[in-house]
C-alpha cells in the first residue's frame, strides 16, 4: 500500500492537514441527515452491522454520521480510519486481530470487538487526508465485492462532495464576517431595524443560499436559530406548495426577477399560515447580483376573511341569478294572460335575461363554475352575450381586436346595449338572413375603446325616418348616459354600421395595460 502521507509530507506537516479539515467547518455537519442516509446505504450495501463518517484530528476521530454505533467519538490512537485516510485505495482488514497494527486495539479487544474493516479515503481537492467512510463487522470477512468496493467509493465521493459544500459555505460566511466587521455599526442598525419589523425578514447569498433570518421568522417558526439556512427553508413550506415554492424561487435565482408568492409556513404552533412572500435582487455598479433580501407577510387571517367573503359573494350573486330567471318566468306567465301584450312581454323577458347573462359572466365564481373567458374583458363578455345568436353552422357574430378590460359595474348597462344591437340584427338587420353576419372590432385607443358593430349580407338598409324607437333610445341610454360615450350609426346600403366610443375608466374601475390580439 503506498503511504500517500510520507509521500506527500503530511507526517512532517500535519499543521497543514488540521487547517484544511478546519476549514470544512465539520461542526455544521454533526449529525447530518444526508450523511446518515449514506451511512445506512453503506452498511446495508457491504452488509456490515456498523458504518461510518470518520474525520481524524489531532488527537481524536470524530463520527459525522454513523450507523450502528452509539459513540459519537474516539481516540485517534485507535483509529483505524487514520490509517486508511492516507491510502489510494479502500483499506481491508479482513481480521483485525491477525493485524499486528490492531490486534491490541481497545475496539478490537473490547466493544464494539472490530473484526472486518474497510475503508474508503476521504480526500480533499488538493488530495489532503481528512479521514474515511468505512464499513465495519464483527467477524473476519474475505474482503468486498467489486460491486460493493465501487458502491463504497462512490459514497465516499458523495461525502467529500457535502463537506465541499460545507467548506463553501463556511468561506462565504467568512466573506460576510469580514465584511460586517467592517460594517458593524450599519449591520447593527439593520439588523435592529428588521427585528423590530412586523415582518420576517431574510437575506441570502448570490446563489440563494440563505444565511440570515430575524428574530420574528425564529418567533413565528419555533425554529432553533440556524436551523432553517441554506436549503432547509423549503422544509418549513406545507408539503402541497413546496415544489411550486421552490420553482418560484428558482425562477427569480436564474432571471433576477422579483419573487413574490403566497404559501402556508409552518408556525410555531404545529400548524401552517398563509404567508406572502416577496425578495428582491441587489445589484452591484455593474448589474451583479450581491444579495437577496426578502420578506414574509402573515396574510392568513386576511387569507380566510377573502375565502368566507368569496363563499358569501358567490351565494349572493347565485341569489341575484335566480332573481332574474324568477322575473323573466313572471313576465311570461303574465304575458300567457295578456296575448295583446306578447310581444313587448317578450322584449322585456330577452333584456332580462341579457342582463342575467351578464351578470352570470362578472360575478365571483368557484374554480369549477368558472367561465372559459377571462372575467374582465370586454371581448369574454360579448361572447358570452351571443352566444344565443351563434348558429350551429358557424359564428355568425365575430369579436375580434383588443382586450379591454371591464368590471361588474359597466357590464350592466353593456348587456342591455349589445343585447339590443343583437336582436334588433335578428328581427331586420343581417342576421334576418342565413347568409348574415357582424363583426365587432374592438380598439384600445389609450383612454377611449371604440367598438364598430358592422352588419352584412342582410338586406337592403333603408335610413329610418321619424321618431325613434325604443331600443334606439336604450342603446343612447346604456352607452351615452350610463358610460358617457358616443354613438354614430352610418346606415350603409349593404348593412348598418354603428361605432360605439366609451371612456375605458367607465368600464373598469381599474384601466389595464392590453396588448393587440389580447
Amino acid at each position: 500500500m503506498v503511504d500517500r502521507g510520507v509521500e506527500r509530507g503530511w507526517e512532517v506537516d500535519e499543521r497543514m492537514r488540521l487547517e484544511a479539515l478546519a476549514s470544512h467547518d465539520v461542526d455544521s455537519l454533526a449529525n447530518n441527515d444526508a450523511l446518515k442516509r449514506i451511512t445506512d446505504f453503506a452498511a446495508a450495501l457491504c452488509d456490515a452491522p456498523i458504518a461510518l463518517v470518520s474525520l481524524v484530528d489531532a488527537e481524536r476521530q470524530s463520527f459525522l454520521a454513523r450507523t450502528g454505533l452509539d459513540t459519537s467519538s474516539t481516540p485517534r490512537s485507535q483509529s483505524f480510519c487514520a490509517f486508511a485516510m492516507r491510502g489510494e485505495d479502500i483499506m481491508i482488514v479482513a481480521d483485525a486481530t491477525q493485524d499486528p497494527r490492531f490486534a491490541d486495539n481497545p475496539l478490537v479487544t473490547g466493544e464494539p470487538h472490530i473484526r472486518f474493516y474497510a475503508g474508503a479515503p476521504l480526500l480533499s481537492e488538493e488530495g489532503i487526508p481528512l479521514g474515511s467512510l468505512c464499513v465495519i463487522d464483527t467477524r473476519p470477512r474475505a474482503g468486498l465485492t467489486d460491486l460493493q468496493r465501487m458502491g463504497l467509493m462512490t459514497l465516499a465521493d458523495n461525502v467529500m462532495a457535502r463537506l465541499r459544500d460545507s467548506r463553501d459555505a463556511a468561506a462565504w460566511r467568512a466573506t460576510e464576517n469580514d465584511v460586517r466587521r467592517e460594517l458593524s455599526d450599519t449591520e447593527d442598525k439593520f439588523r435592529t431595524l428588521a427585528d423590530a419589523m412586523p415582518q420576517m425578514v431574510w437575506s441570502t447569498l448570490p446563489d440563494g443560499y440563505h444565511d440570515y433570518y430575524n428574530a420574528r421568522w425564529y418567533e413565528f417558526t419555533g425554529t432553533p436559530p440556524g436551523s432553517t439556512d441554506g436549503e432547509g427553508w423549503n422544509g418549513m413550506f406545507h408539503p402541497d406548495d413546496q415544489e411550486r415554492a421552490w420553482a418560484a424561487w428558482g425562477h427569480s435565482l436564474k432571471t433576477g426577477d422579483p419573487y413574490q408568492i403566497e404559501y402556508r409556513l409552518r408556525h410555531v404552533d404545529g400548524g401552517y399560515r398563509w404567508v406572502l412572500g416577496r425578495a428582491m435582487p441587489i445589484r452591484d455598479d455593474g448589474g451583479t447580483i450581491t444579495r437577496w433580501f426578502g420578506t414574509c407577510t402573515d396574510i392568513h387571517e386576511q387569507k380566510l376573511a377573502m375565502e368566507e367573503r368569496e363563499v358569501v359573494s358567490q351565494e349572493l350573486s347565485h341569489r341575484i341569478k335566480n332573481i332574474f330567471a324568477v322575473v323573466a318566468g313572471l313576465i311570461s306567465f303574465a304575458a300567457r294572460a295578456r296575448p295583446e301584450a306578447a310581444e313587448i312581454a317578450n322584449d322585456l323577458r330577452q333584456r332580462i335575461t341579457a342582463l342575467g347573462r351578464a351578470h352570470d359572466f362578472v360575478r365571483p365564481h368557484s374554480a369549477e363554475s368558472r367561465p372559459m373567458a377571462r372575467q374582465d374583458s370586454l371581448s369574454g363578455l360579448l361572447e358570452e352575450l351571443f352566444s344565443p345568436y351563434q348558429s350551429e353552422a358557424g359564428r355568425r357574430i365575430a369579436v375580434t381586436g383588443d382586450m379591454i378590460g371591464i368590471d361588474d359595474r359597466s357590464a350592466t348597462p353593456l348587456a342591455l346595449l349589445f343585447h339590443e344591437l343583437a336582436t334588433n340584427a335578428t328581427k331586420y338587420g343581417a342576421l334576418s338572413q342565413g347568409a348574415g353576419k357582424v363583426t365587432v372590432s374592438v380598439d384600445d385607443r389609450g383612454g377611449q375603446a371604440t367598438i364598430v358593430w358592422t352588419e352584412t349580407g342582410g338586406p337592403a338598409v333603408v335610413t329610418p325616418e321619424g321618431k325613434s324607437g325604443f331600443g334606439t333610445q336604450l342603446v343612447e341610454l346604456s352607452a351615452i348616459r350610463q358610460l358617457g360615450g358616443q354613438v354614430d350609426r352610418d346606415w350603409r346600403p349593404e348593412g348598418l354600421c354603428v361605432t360605439i366610443c366609451l371612456p375605458k375608466q367607465s368600464l373598469s374601475r381599474q384601466p389595464k395595460v392590453t396588448s393587440a390580439g389580447g
